[in-house]
């Protein structure tokens, strides 16, 4: 039996629990009127009965999906003759990876033999074998589950309480997971960058002016040792994120304050969706809009008034870039400007201030927080951004502050050394994972400082 099937099954068990339990609360009371002898309303009867259908059958699913591939495994290689089973580890995984795929209708490796076929056979057996099982323990499990709450359900059960227990439980545990995630994220990233560094001096990395991880397979090969100064990204991305938030944020910010304080409400309700449809556009689009339209343009301009710009420039890429997240700032802000009280209008409107002052000294200072927290997300969009630097501004590590030259960004470098087959000991695929720690604390820092600016104006205007 399919997992999807069985899941599934389950659910439509769980709801007739439910139903179950619900109907022998309101028996045990005597019927609608009666329910006032239960601790607790019918509902929660039910959901009781729903759990304990439900919830043990889950966690044996969950529990089986850990422990059947090492069974599976253990019971493949005990079935292999002798001479297979004394292989060396390496081996004897690429043969159990082999099994696997011909099990799987997967591209096998090397040439298809008798054992071969008959321990794909094997592992198609015990896998058939360990779905039929597990599907019936846990109809089992779910129709014993049903039966035991089903009994227990009594006048003096305090079911509301051990529902909202379960209920709780699941959110700590949702919550857990998240915070475990990161967690796990920036330990991964953190030792991984700590290998690079004992590799590369910490010094070197940060102020290191030339970018070029490439390294050679032997010691005698020119460009053995590698280059990994890391300013020429650090100041690419910067600068493209420089050139994206001048566009951005006036632009943003000021469609913002138009739909929120001066359109009306048929001229909103037409330019808002529209606005929007800009952050549904995927980035390869932009990638694309960028490099054939935006970019040669530039050029033309360029060459025009007799100006030098390469065909990919950081101009480019941070003017689209910047109409990119021109609906994150706007809709962010536009709905800062909407939470302001309607009081602090009136206030300002009555004390003889005009629309735009009343905007400019009492709307938008109140709105601040919202407005810097938007901000700082789009920032944060645009340092994170790959496509379209990758399209439009090229892979070059160039060090310049000149707009209309090539260059690249942290996010492109670290797409580009991890791309393809590659081993995680040498210092150019590490390198990814310092480029990746620096990335994570230049954005926890832009998350500190709005978090202080938010702290700072909610304590003043609220």
């Amino acid at each position: 039996m399919q997992a999807t099937t069985l899941v599934l099954i389950l659910a439509g068990m769980a709801t007739a629990a439910f139903y179950l339990g619900r109907s022998r609360s309101l028996a045990i009371a005597g019927g609608p009127a009666g329910i006032r002898k239960l601790h607790s309303l019918p509902g929660y009867y039910g959901y009781y009965v729903a759990m304990w259908c439900l919830l043990p059958a889950l966690g044996l699913i969950l529990l089986w999906v850990i422990a059947e591939p090492r069974v599976v495994v253990a019971l493949l290689i005990k079935s292999l003759p002798e001479a297979q089973q004394s292989l060396q580890a390496g081996e004897l995984n690429l043969l159990v990876n082999n099994i696997h795929n011909l099990a799987a209708g997967d591209a096998v490796s090397g040439e298809i033999d008798l054992v071969l076929r008959e321990a794909a056979e094997k592992h198609a057996e015990y896998m058939q074998a360990s779905r039929s099982l597990l599907a019936t323990l846990c109809v089992g499990l779910a129709v014993l589950g049903t039966t035991v709450a089903r009994r227990r359900i009594a006048p003096e059960l305090r079911a509301r309480n051990r529902v909202e227990r379960v209920i709780s439980a699941l959110l700590i545990a949702a919550s857990s997971i998240a915070i475990l995630t990161t967690i796990g994220i920036v330990f991964s990233v953190l030792f991984e960058a700590l290998r690079f560094f004992r590799e590369v001096p910490l010094s070197e990395f940060l102020f290191g002016l030339n970018w070029s991880p490439q390294t050679a397979i032997r010691a005698d090969q020119v460009g053995s040792s590698g280059s990994f100064g890391a300013v020429p990204l650090f100041t690419g991305t910067l600068l493209i994120t420089l050139i994206a938030m001048t566009v951005a944020v006036p632009v943003g910010l000021m469609t913002a304050i138009y739909l929120a304080e001066y359109s009306s409400n048929r001229v909103r309700t037409l330019a808002k969706p529209l606005l929007e449809i800009l952050a549904g556009i995927p980035t390869v689009v932009y990638g694309f809009f960028a490099a054939l339209t935006v970019a040669p343009a530039i050029r033309r301009v360029g060459e025009s008034i007799g100006i030098q710009v390469a065909s990919e420039s950081a101009l480019a890429a941070g003017l689209v870039m910047g109409i990119m997240i021109i609906p994150l700032v706007s809709s962010l802000s536009d709905d800062a400007i909407k939470a302001v009280p309607r009081a602090m209008r009136d206030g300002a409107l009555g004390l003889g201030s005009t629309r735009s002052e009343a905007v400019r000294n009492v709307i938008l200072p109140a709105a601040l927080p919202g407005i810097v927290g938007g901000v700082l997300l789009a920032v944060s969009r645009a340092i994170g951004e790959t496509m379209i630097v990758v399209m439009a501004a090229g892979l070059a590590a160039n060090l310049t502050a000149n707009p209309f030259q090539a260059v690249t960004t942290v996010t492109v470098q670290i797409v580009t050394l991890l791309v393809g087959d590659q081993e995680f000991d040498s210092a150019k695929t590490l390198a990814a994972f310092a480029l990746g720690l620096v990335l994570f604390i230049v954005t926890l820092g832009l998350n500190v400082i709005g978090l202080h600016v938010v702290r700072k104006y909610r304590e003043q205007y609220e």
